[in-house]
């Protein structure tokens, strides 16, 4: 009896450990992976088993604060009602289909900055205070059609600075998920006295990836009156059709776009 209360506080209850199968995956392919559970010192019924996608995500809070939640965007479950016998071991295969705009956390095996993706492993143990979790980050590297426009801002001297994940939505665009991913840049030497940043967005389906350009333009004069000022953000999307990837130069389409921002439009510009 008293293994019985030590186990519905998790001490000698059953246990899980998960693995992450694929060192890297993409977005729209699949993830795969494996649960061990390991039964305790005494029988326990299961509730339930699901791993789980999480993003950890920033959320505008009060004052202009950013807060930080981690929310799921896909789950898949490996078992309902069930009874782990002690000492018992099971070993559970997983594949989870990753959605299309499952943001992008790893570029050529380096982990890109400020981007947290990962599986979530929830064991649901009846008539237990504590649940037994495992969380293991997963590595998502870019699509081709998203590597070819990083390369683009790449070899026209933009610089990576930064990324991470918004919670929200852009408007005037599809997207599925209810947060985003901006992949920050500071400008070229012969963007730098006109931009101040510079954000890619990627919305990708099966056939085509939405870029979402997101430029912070320096402000010469504020309409407050003085100089400088937080700057004027424009925005700019173009597709990118994957059939047709390596027809259409991309630093010349971007660069055209990036001069049309640049021009003066008027005394606060």
């Amino acid at each position: 009896m008293f293994q019985k209360v030590l186990a519905s506080f998790g001490s000698g209850g059953a246990r899980i450990d998960a693995r992450l199968l694929d060192r890297t995956s993409a977005p729209g392919r699949p993830l795969r992976g494996e649960v061990l559970l390991a039964g305790g010192e005494v029988d326990q019924e299961i509730n339930g088993l699901a791993v789980t996608l999480l993003a950890r995500v920033e959320v505008p809070g009060d004052d202009r604060r950013t807060e930080t939640t981690d929310l799921p965007f896909g789950t898949q479950q490996l078992c309902g009602r069930e009874y782990i016998r002690a000492g018992q071991q099971v070993r559970l295969p997983f594949e989870l289909d990753l959605p299309w705009e499952t943001p992008v956390s790893s570029v050529a095996g380096k982990p890109v900055a400020g981007i947290a993706v990962g599986v979530q492993t929830n064991l649901d143990l009846a008539n237990t205070v504590a649940d037994p979790q495992d969380v293991d980050a997963a590595a998502i590297e870019p699509l081709p059609a998203q590597q070819r426009v990083l390369d683009a801002l790449s070899r026209i001297g933009f610089g990576f600075s930064g990324a991470a994940l918004e919670k929200g939505r852009i408007n005037g665009v599809n997207q599925q998920l209810p947060f985003f991913q901006e992949i920050r840049f500071t400008p070229s030497q012969r963007f730098a006295s006109v931009f101040s940043s510079v954000a890619v967005t990627f919305l990708t389906a099966a056939t085509r990836t939405e870029v979402v350009l997101e430029v912070t333009k320096r402000v010469r004069v504020s309409k407050s009156g003085g100089f400088g000022g937080r700057g004027q953000e424009f925005l700019g999307a173009f597709t990118v059709d994957h059939a047709a990837l390596d027809r259409t130069p991309w630093e010349r389409q971007i660069e055209g776009w990036l001069h049309e921002v640049a021009k003066s439009r008027g005394i606060f510009d």
